[in-house]
């Protein structure tokens, strides 16, 4: 007998969930999860992910999935699921780290389960897909509005006995309250015609804009703008405006007062008076588009530069000509800033990367698209016990490795639905698969990789070999614009594509590309420079640097005084 455990006003109850008559074959365990009448309107499409888990603090949603600690996860996908109707979590679902519910030790675990709720979409392209549709939170799966969840529950498995495990999605995660504007904090949104018409449903953009100080006591000042790439920020983190809490300490005390002396930097002028502009733009696929046009996401590159720059430019009085226009970003916006620079390049006048995403397919992390067979394990006619690292620290002992990365988001979600960082690779870069879904690189599974979808992204987003190819074009307009910063320890191994950009670019003739690299001796993700006091933020290591490239660049007659 399966017996669960319910925490009910702070006391445990013991509840009977499955029983078996004496002389009776055991039952295999398994899980089923529904929807409360009440709960749903009707029929919903979407996805079944249960955890299990040693602990409740936090509850299984929000514990780390790419940690020691991880929490079991297993996933199934549900159409058309009514209240009522069990979902089924059995031997047929597949989990990480352990494959199968049947691999489960016996014993008591705190149990939950969520139902991410996809929406479906008619796009421009004739194709029709199930996919989550963001709700302003970044596509985060474990508190996305509207998704349903179970409360905590303990449970006791006994793979001897089986039986069933009964789940109701009885919570729903409420809407998110919009941040407060503030005098230097401004937030836009708005619908973008060009996204929403390929979507076939409202798609909106939005923006983080950042003010300096001045702003409303001058209104003929015009700006320098940045374009800061990144994840989807909900609001503007990188300063605070009141002292540090004196009872913090260590790290977090660097760090609280690294933003309290960035914003008296930033009020002063000393750093230059711009508008940094960080920009929203999720996906049904991830928490941001990358920032380009592509096969499974759309026209995010022209409604970005088309809709949203136009719209920010106006309202909050850039300057907005390219002379003025820098960019920066750090991991997956390093690779944006950087796709911006070289797919734009009339547009901005330098970029600052850091720590981009993989610049050179070759080292697509550890695997080279383009040779490798697998992405997990070395070509080798009979080895295959050594499978590529994938996250490591600093000491090069290796947390996580491609498989486990790959397994994780097979589970969180199919035909590349995870909403996490291969699956954005595969749908940006990738063409899409004969049924609407983005056609992978590699099986997420097995790892074999597919040299078809390995031409697709080398002719469109491998970036040290577009620059190669078309540098005759492309090289007088980034002359001086290029400028790269990378710990040699990255810790997604990020540092070995990095560094055969730097030897294409300093072995580039007519002309020469005269920028920079910046390496980190024993520096992880995500180096951006060394510090020169505790708690030193990017923004004040670089934001000198593109003032000094603006007002030496600068046109003649160009303002470069209202602003200064």
């Amino acid at each position: 007998m399966t017996m669960r455990h319910l925490r009910l006003s702070g006391l445990l109850a013991v509840v009977a969930v499955g029983s078996l008559s004496v002389g009776a074959a055991a039952q295999e365990l398994r899980f089923e999860v529904t929807i409360p009448d009440g709960m749903s309107d009707g029929p919903v499409d979407g996805r079944i992910l249960l955890l299990v888990s040693h602990s409740d603090d936090p509850e299984p949603r929000f514990q780390r999935l790419r940690s020691l600690d991880t929490p079991l996860i297993f996933g199934v996908d549900v159409e058309g699921f009514l209240p009522g109707q069990p979902a089924v979590v059995d031997t047929d679902a597949r989990g990480f780290p352990l494959e199968s519910v049947t691999a489960i030790p016996t014993g008591e675990y705190f149990v939950q389960a969520v139902l991410n709720i996809y929406t479906t979409f008619d796009r421009a392209d004739g194709h029709t897909i199930k996919a989550h549709m963001d709700q302003w939170e970044g596509q985060h799966w474990n508190r996305s509005p509207g998704n349903l969840y179970s409360p905590v529950e303990l449970v006791t498995v006994d793979q001897a006995s089986g039986g069933v495990v009964s789940i109701a999605l009885t919570e729903e995660v409420p809407p998110i309250d919009p941040p407060a504007d503030t005098k230097y904090v401004k937030h836009i949104k708005f619908r973008s015609d060009l996204l929403s018409d390929w979507w076939g449903r409202d798609i909106d953009l939005g923006a983080v804009v950042v003010l300096p100080e001045g702003f409303d006591e001058h209104p003929e000042a015009r700006y320098p703008i940045v374009y800061w790439h990144g994840h989807f920020p909900r609001t503007f983190t990188g300063f605070q405006e009141e002292p540090s809490d004196p009872s913090l300490t260590g790290a977090a005390r660097e760090r609280a007062e690294g933003r309290y002396r960035f914003f008296q930097d930033w009020v002063s002028g000393d750093l230059g008076r711009f508008l940094i502009v960080q920009m929203q733009h999720p996906t049904p696929f991830y928490d941001d588009s990358y920032a380009v046009n592509s096969a499974n996401n759309g026209p995010y590159g022209d409604a970005l530069t088309q809709e949203l720059m136009p719209r920010v430019e106006e309202q909050f009085r850039a300057i907005g000509e390219p002379w003025a226009r820098t960019l920066s970003g750090g991991s997956t916006g390093g690779w944006e800033s950087l796709a911006w620079q070289v797919f734009y390049p009339d547009m901005f006048n330098g970029v600052w990367t850091f720590c981009p995403d993989p610049v050179d397919f070759r080292y697509f992390q550890m695997v080279n698209i383009y040779e490798d067979d697998n992405a997990f394990y070395p070509n080798s006619a009979w080895k295959t016990s050594a499978v590529r690292p994938w996250q490591r620290g600093t000491d090069d002992q290796v947390r996580f490795n491609q498989r486990d990365a790959s397994h994780l988001e097979a589970v969180l979600g199919s035909r590349g639905r995870s909403g996490d960082q291969m699956d954005i690779f595969m749908s940006v870069y990738g063409p899409v698969g004969d049924d609407g879904y983005p056609k992978l690189l590699y099986d997420k599974w097995t790892g074999e990789i597919d040299r078809s979808v390995a031409e697709h992204w080398r002719e469109n987003y491998d970036l040290r070999h577009i620059l190669e190819r078309d540098w005759a074009t492309l090289g007088p307009k980034l002359v001086g614009k290029l400028h790269f910063y990378m710990g040699d320890m990255d810790t997604y191994f990020l540092e070995e594509a990095t560094r055969l950009m730097e030897e294409f670019l300093e072995g580039t003739t007519a002309p020469y590309y005269d920028g920079s690299f910046d390496w980190g001796a024993r520096q992880p993700h995500c180096y951006s420079g060394t510090p020169e006091f505790p708690g030193q933020t990017s923004y004040q290591r670089v934001l000198p640097r593109m003032r000094e490239r603006i007002l030496s660049t600068a046109p003649a007659g160009a303002d470069v005084s209202s602003w200064r």
